[in-house]
């Protein structure tokens, strides 16, 4: 039936791999879990770590000798006893030319890095080996995505690898940083997400491709899995307990987005300014033929690619009827506009007519340092043709500021990294919110709207598919209301996408739109996995009450303040490193 189809989200839930998962608490908690295999990496780690540090210092000669087969084997074990497939991880970071001289757990994880980025590089030959019927543009589309994402996978994974080497030499301090080791989770995740991305935009086709795709995938998959697990695991423990390793690798807190006396001027100016007039911007765009160009795209064409500096575009206000795309080389594009009714960049790509949701963003942004302030961004394609997305971000560290997001099914798609949204308006109807990135949400005016007959509004779809991932979506201090007077339609906070999806509503003035059960399964009748992570906080409104919400094992309608702040700006995102360079306003906790 056509409704249930077109209820149906971008990809399906996988059956959960490791059901039995379970969380560990963070900072000194860890010490006292009762996983023994934790035990054993922490105290591996630390002997190690000792003793690596005892032989550099100890102005002798060179210690390769001392570094037998056996403890380096010793020391690869321990660190991939905390990933998800320890197996694959052995086999392949012992394959390594260089792991049989080495001890040190930092130099074992930059090897797991490097087998993880071989891994995907590998993979991303995969699309070309397959033959698409002339005829079949979906699934030619497909795997044109799967191009795209592998490239940015291996980017991250390269930044990864980067980040470790460009902080060799550094100066003495607390070596590994919150900054370094949020970094690394983030731009890892991202990696995992690219990955189910690919697989997710084989929906609607025909032929078994996703399946010959994941099988030809379980190295690049697992590696990358691998690696997240080892960086939020073994590399966590050792900077929670303030254990120092090899301060040439890691003393340096992160590659900043932008040097401060950069940053700090350009961005509080885009967000501070009372007025365009008070902008100098690099490019005006104006349909009115007052501006440099016509088109964004046009605009969009003239970023230097990986420019430390900011480029600012200024669009006057009229609808822009163009699809842009904002690709990973432009860094630090800054865009803004009249007004988030005013300035408008509409499109209708859309899921029936044979696009791929990842490919049918009006505009998407992958570039770093992505800022977007007084603009409005809409699929115009409507709810019978299912996904159409207004904005999909990829950006990391991306600040979006007075924006307004309007489509139905899939409007507003945050697909991975760092994001930060402040007063936005966003309305749509299935999925409305989704994907896989850390999301921040404040003071921002959330709309569901009329769906189809027989369709319900679903606010959020969250796609955490790996534990260790640091996403999730944090609603804080907002206000869902009804998008007009003539939604009827039930309507939810959100819908577990992936078997480990991350959602917290706190602080937030919900409306009498919300259904009193809060939240939907994804398949109807069962309850979700154990591991997905829901909870609400300090909620007020008609549509607050808790009681008569669903009980689901990863649901909590009551969490603590101190669980509650894991989730806000300073914790969530880092934001005392980004975010308070923007100039953007915001609330650094509860």
């Amino acid at each position: 039936m056509d409704t249930v189809k077109s209820f149906k989200g971008y990809g399906k839930v996988d059956e959960a791999d490791n059901r039995e998962f379970q969380r560990t608490t963070r900072k000194r908690l860890i010490l006292i879990a009762s996983s023994a295999v934790i035990l054993l990496v922490i105290v591996v780690g630390v002997v190690i770590g000792v003793v690596a540090n005892k032989r550099g210092g100890g102005g002798g000669d060179d210690d390769d000798s001392d570094r037998s087969p056996s403890t380096s084997a010793t020391s690869i074990k321990a660190m991939c006893s905390v990933t998800r497939y320890p197996d694959a991880c052995f086999s392949s970071v012992s394959s390594v030319k260089e792991a049989g001289s080495t001890s040190d757990p930092e130099e074992l994880f930059k090897l797991s890095l490097r087998v993880a980025a071989d891994a995907v590089s590998r993979a991303s030959s995969l699309p070309d080996t397959f033959a698409v019927p002339a005829n079949d543009a979906r699934l030619a589309a497909a795997l044109r995505d799967c191009r795209e994402l592998f490239d940015d996978a291996v980017g991250r994974l390269n930044d990864s690898i980067a980040s470790l080497g460009a902080a060799a030499g550094g100066a003495g301090g607390k070596v590994l940083t919150d900054s370094k080791i949020g970094d690394l989770k983030s731009w890892l995740s991202a990696a995992v997400t690219d990955q189910e991305t690919c697989l997710d935009g084989f929906e609607g086709t025909t032929g078994g491709l996703r399946e010959k795709m994941e099988a030809a995938m379980t190295n690049s998959t697992q590696f990358t899995s691998n690696s997240l697990a080892i960086v939020a695991g073994i590399l966590g423990i050792l900077r929670d307990l303030d254990i120092p390793i090899h301060r040439k690798l890691l003393s340096s807190s992160s590659s900043a987005l932008l040097p401060k006396w950069v940053l700090g001027s350009h961005r509080r100016a885009l967000l501070q300014a009372a007025a365009p007039g008070e902008l100098k911007p690099n490019v005006t765009v104006a349909k009115d033929g007052s501006g440099q160009f016509a088109t964004i795209g046009e605009a969009v064409q003239l970023v230097p690619k990986k420019s430390p500096f900011p480029f600012v575009i200024y669009v006057k206000e009229g609808v822009y009827e163009e699809n842009v795309v904002v690709e990973k080389s432009k860094w630090n594009v800054m865009f803004f506009g009249d007004g988030m009714y005013k300035t408008v960049v509409t499109g209708s790509l859309n899921f029936i007519d044979g696009t791929p949701t990842f490919s049918t963003a009006t505009f998407a942004t992958v570039g770093k340092g992505f800022m977007a302030r007084d603009m409005g961004f809409k699929n115009t394609a409507g709810p019978e043709k299912h996904q159409a997305v207004a904005f999909r971000s990829g950006a990391d560290r991306s600040v979006y500021y007075r924006c307004s997001f309007e489509a139905f099914q899939d409007t507003l798609y945050v697909h991975a990294l760092r994001q930060f949204y402040r007063e936005c308006d966003i309305s749509g109807t299935i999925d409305f919110i989704f994907g896989d990135a850390t999301a921040v949400f404040q003071k921002c005016t959330i709309r569901p709207r009329q769906p189809l007959a027989n369709q319900r509004n679903i606010i959020t779809a969250q796609g955490k598919k790996d534990p260790n991932e640091s996403t999730g979506i944090s609603i804080q201090g907002c206000t869902i209301t009804p998008y007009s007077t003539d939604v009827t339609a039930q309507t939810y906070l959100g819908r577990p996408w992936k078997n480990y999806s991350t959602t917290i509503v706190m602080q937030t003035e919900i409306g009498a739109v919300v259904d009193a059960e809060g939240w939907l399964a994804w398949t109807p009748g069962v309850a979700p996995p154990d591991t997905i992570n829901y909870a609400e906080y300090q909620n007020t409104g008609p549509g607050s009450m808790v009681a008569g919400r669903v009980k689901w094992a990863g649901y909590r309608p009551e969490i603590s303040a101190e669980e509650a702040a894991k989730y806000t700006v300073h914790a969530f995102l880092d934001g005392s490193e980004w975010i308070d360079q923007s100039g953007a306003t915001y609330e650094s906790t509860l």
